[in-house]
């Protein structure tokens, strides 16, 4: 490692992210980023930058990085719906002890709507695992 910098920086991106080889043992002594590739996360592409050619270590980082990115991106999203479901529990409670008729009429035909979706679709993939 060039003083504790590591020898890759990964910019993420909505769908994956921008690959740099750090250099920092350069000739100004300049911290510099070079771009070599761009990751699709949604996909697995690799797409090296320009001319560049990904070494084994490149590849072997790149591959690293998308394992460890997808399962950080696979954890927020148990996590979301944990999340989610605090909130209907917030949400029923705040139904039963604080919201006034106002603001019941404009919540209560799209909570509906939307937990009859959520309850619908749940139900069909619960179908889905008990038979398939």
């Amino acid at each position: 490692m060039n003083g504790g910098l590591p020898p890759y920086y990964f910019r993420v991106k909505d769908n994956g992210a921008l690959v740099f080889r750090v250099d920092a043992e350069n000739r100004q002594r300049r911290l510099e980023l070079d771009q070599i590739a761009t990751i699709n996360i949604n996909n697995g592409q690799v797409k090296p930058q320009g001319e560049t050619k990904l070494t084994a270590e490149d590849e072997a980082a790149i591959a690293e990085w998308i394992a460890a990115r997808q399962a950080t991106l696979a954890a927020r999203d148990t996590d979301d719906i944990l999340r989610a479901i605090d909130h209907l529990n917030l949400t029923a409670h705040w139904v039963q002890s604080k919201a006034t008729d106002e603001q019941l009429d404009l919540v209560t035909d799209k909570l509906l709507m939307a937990m009859h979706d959520l309850r619908t679709v749940l139900v069909k993939k619960r179908a889905d695992r008990l038979l398939g």
